[in-house]
C-alpha cells in the first residue's frame, strides 16, 4: 500500500472518530486531504473499495500490535491477552475509544464492513479461546464470548470522554482480578 493511500486512510479514522461515520464521504474526504475528488478516485474508486481499504487497515494494526504477543515460543497467556485489550496499544494510534464504537454503529447499515469486522472478531476469539483453554476453561468458547463482551463493552462505558471513564482504572483492576481468581497461576 502506498503511504498517500495510508495517508488517506488515517484521515478517514480520523474523520469517522471525530465525526462518527456519517461523516465520511467521497467528497469529505477529498476536501479533508486536500485533494480534488477524481485524486481520491484514483486511489479507491467507490466508497466500498475505500471501506474495504479502510477496515482492512485497522485491522492490520491491530493484528500488528498482537504480533509480539503470538509471534514468540509460547502463546500468550489469558491475563497478557486481557493487559493487551485494554490497554489498546493500537487503538491510541487510531482513536479506538471514539472509533470503534462508530465501526459497530456502521456495520448495521454496512453489511461489507459487518463482514469485514466479523472477521476481525474471529480472529480475537480464536486467541482467547486457546488461552482459556489453556487456562483450563470447560467452556472456551463461551467464556471466550463472555471475556471479549466485558473487554469490548469496556470502550463503550469508559473510553475517554465518557461519562464513566474514571473508572477505567478501577475497572481494568476488577476484570484482572476476576481472571486471576477463576484461573489462578494459569491465566
Amino acid at each position: 500500500m502506498s503511504d498517500r493511500k495510508r495517508e488517506i486512510l488515517q484521515v478517514s479514522v480520523e474523520m469517522i472518530a471525530a465525526g462518527g461515520y456519517s461523516s465520511l464521504t467521497m467528497r469529505a474526504l477529498a476536501r479533508a486531504c486536500g485533494i480534488k475528488l477524481g485524486t481520491l478516485q484514483f486511489h479507491f474508486r467507490t466508497s466500498d473499495e475505500l471501506l474495504r481499504a479502510l477496515v482492512e487497515y485497522i485491522a492490520a494494526a491491530y493484528r500488528s500490535s498482537f504480533s509480539p504477543l503470538l509471534d514468540r515460543e509460547s502463546p500468550p497467556a489469558l491475563s497478557e491477552i486481557v493487559d493487551f485489550v485494554l490497554d489498546d496499544a493500537a487503538g491510541a494510534a487510531l482513536s479506538g475509544d471514539r472509533l470503534w464504537p462508530q465501526l459497530w454503529a456502521m456495520q448495521q447499515v454496512e453489511p461489507l464492513v459487518s463482514d469485514l469486522l466479523e472477521d476481525v472478531y474471529a480472529s480475537y476469539l480464536e486467541i482467547l479461546e486457546h488461552a482459556l483453554a489453556q487456562a483450563g476453561s470447560l467452556n472456551p468458547r463461551d467464556e471466550a464470548l463472555a471475556l471479549m463482551s466485558l473487554l469490548e463493552g469496556s470502550t463503550i462505558f469508559l473510553g475517554k470522554g465518557r461519562r464513566w471513564c474514571a473508572h477505567a482504572e478501577s475497572v481494568r483492576g476488577w476484570v484482572k482480578d476476576l481472571v486471576h481468581e477463576r484461573y489462578g497461576g494459569k491465566a
